[in-house]
């Protein structure tokens, strides 16, 4: 935007890297230890102070006079992204049964979507605003809306295994009839669940190994103690390598790790300049790659997260890897033989449709399936760490 370099800064490619890192580098951080910080304080509250502190980032932003400025912005965003992405699955996961429990968890994949898009519409309209606000008003809305949804989440209830992983069993009981799930009656599945998480809880005490372990009890204005957070932190991090956890927080992180390295951010990144090279000039290039593409992904996302416990894990994890590779694969022989060309030929017309095809096939598979399977595999002692340490692998990738 023109008047984003008037008042903040010429973009050069290096202080452009920087910008998009400043981000990325600390979500990736603190992704590590977000786990751990729900585990002490509770998956509500850890969201909450998430989106707090996103809200601050986007705010500083808003108001940036130079570009320091702008860059500690989205330095405290990315923290705040980091404390509360992976906590919001881990949440809805715990509290989801296991029948609707596929369905709830990727529809953050599918808010995303709609989030992407959203932001894309109110960029592209903002941009023909002549003064500052042409850039400084999606951050404020930004920050608007991230203090918004801390405000909604403040009323949000504890997950009740998350009750139950510190031996507050009474009180998780309570929570779950409170949520219309009666485990007496057709709530029997997640009866069992929770009967086996406090078998579980109750071998790691047998076995020396509290879930939660002993330390300073910290009391809430709400009379909620918690323990103290530097404690929980360290244990649930060696908690979540132990022998008998360690091969899933190890598939955890692969997952998530690997889903970034598929691609797909570099594919929605450097479509515009694929689309150029395919002859499409450069405005029509630049929303048929960002506004379009950002359609597809929703319209795709909707009818694969309502699916989403219609067909396994490991046939989506199969399928998506085989179709995705497949649109790379191809890509990448058209351009190396030489065959795309600006002005003629149907290489660039197949290279086009096989970006939207890739697209296509990530959402409706590795998209949505690596939101809900590496927290679902996970037992309640480790299941926020692991997934936070997984999230931090999807970061780090990026």
């Amino acid at each position: 935007m023109d008047f984003f370099r008037e008042d903040i800064a010429t973009t050069s490619a290096i202080l452009h890297g920087l910008i998009v890192s400043s981000v990325l580098l600390p979500s990736a951080i603190v992704s590590v230890f977000a786990g751990s910080f729900a585990d002490a304080v509770g998956r509500p509250r850890a969201v909450t102070i998430g989106f707090c502190v996103s809200g601050l980032g986007a705010a500083i932003e808003a108001g940036s006079i130079h570009i320091a400025m702008f860059i500690v912005g989205r330095i405290i965003i990315g923290i705040g992204i980091g404390l509360y992405l992976s906590t919001v699955v881990v949440y809805i996961c715990e509290l989801a049964p296991p029948a609707k429990r596929g369905v709830l968890t990727t529809m953050v994949q599918l808010f995303a979507a709609i989030g992407i898009l959203t932001g894309y519409f109110i960029c592209y309209g903002t941009v023909y605003i002549s003064s500052s606000l042409s850039w400084r008003l999606p951050l404020a809305i930004q920050s608007f809306l991230a203090f918004l949804f801390a405000a909604v989440c403040v009323r949000l209830p504890q997950s009740p295994r998350w009750l139950t992983l510190c031996g507050r069993h009474d009180e998780s009981r309570l929570l779950w009839i409170r949520l219309g799930v009666s485990l007496d009656g057709e709530g029997a599945e997640v009866s069992d669940e929770v009967i086996s998480d406090q078998r579980e809880d109750s071998e790691s005490k047998k076995d020396g190994q509290p879930s939660v372990p002993p330390a300073v009890v910290l009391q809430t204005p709400d009379n909620t103690q918690f323990e103290d957070s530097t404690s929980v932190l360290s244990h649930s991090i060696i908690r979540a390598f132990r022998k008998d956890v360690r091969s899933r927080t190890a598939l955890a992180v692969y997952y998530l790790g690997m889903q970034q390295l598929c691609g797909i951010d570099s594919i929605l990144y450097y479509a515009p300049i694929i689309f150029q090279q395919a002859g499409i000039t450069s405005q029509k290039s630049s929303f048929i790659a960002s506004g379009v593409t950002a359609i597809v992904i929703v319209a795709v996302t909707i009818p694969a997260t309502l699916k989403a416990d219609s067909w396994s894990r490991r046939m989506q994890t199969i399928l998506g890897g085989c179709l995705i590779s497949g649109c790379l694969f191809l890509i990448g022989i058209l351009y190396a033989s030489g065959a795309v060309h600006r002005t003629s030929g149907a290489a660039r017309w197949v290279v086009i449709v096989t970006i939207y095809a890739y697209v296509i096939s990530f959402c409706v598979t590795w998209g949505i399936n690596y939101k809900s399977y590496p927290s679902e595999i996970q037992p309640p002692a480790t299941r926020a760490t692991a997934t936070s340490l997984a999230q931090s692998a999807n970061w780090v990738n990026r």
